[in-house]
């Protein structure tokens, strides 16, 4: 069994949300031969708590109002660090920088198929890295 295009759906509009409001390392991944309460996660980081907040913002935003999809359970959102967004199909994981290398979830779902995501959704990375790379030379 493999993702729904339902959650194909979700994964793509939740990971062009992120990216838009500079979530770092956007993945996602197929959990639907592991996992019966869920077809995809998608991870995501941002190095401060604001940033968390307003990623979350964007992507209920950007569920609601082009898929219809309002979340089912949500946690984490009075910490701002790690925010669990749970529509069913998937599950979007927004976590400060310092909660994803520590819980490393990428660690345990590495045997799962990525889902290949947008063109675009973590080009603000490589800008940054190129920046960076120029800055140091």
């Amino acid at each position: 069994m493999t993702a729904s295009d339902r959650a194909a759906q979700l994964v793509r509009i939740a990971a062009e949300a992120a990216g838009d409001k500079l979530a770092d390392d956007i993945l996602a991944y197929d959990v639907s031969e592991q996992l019966v309460i869920t077809d995809a996660f998608v991870l995501c980081s941002a190095p401060n708590d604001r940033q968390v907040r307003a990623i979350v913002d964007e992507v209920e935003k950007r569920l609601r109002e082009e898929a219809g999809a309002k979340p089912i359970r949500r946690e984490g959102e009075r910490e701002g660090r790690w925010v669990l967004l749970d529509y069913s199909d998937v599950i979007v994981h927004i976590q400060h920088e310092e909660d994803r290398l520590f819980y490393a979830l990428e660690r345990l779902w590495k045997d799962c198929p990525l889902i290949a995501l947008p063109d675009g959704v973590n080009a603000h990375m490589k800008q940054r890295a190129r920046a960076v790379g120029s800055a140091s030379e």
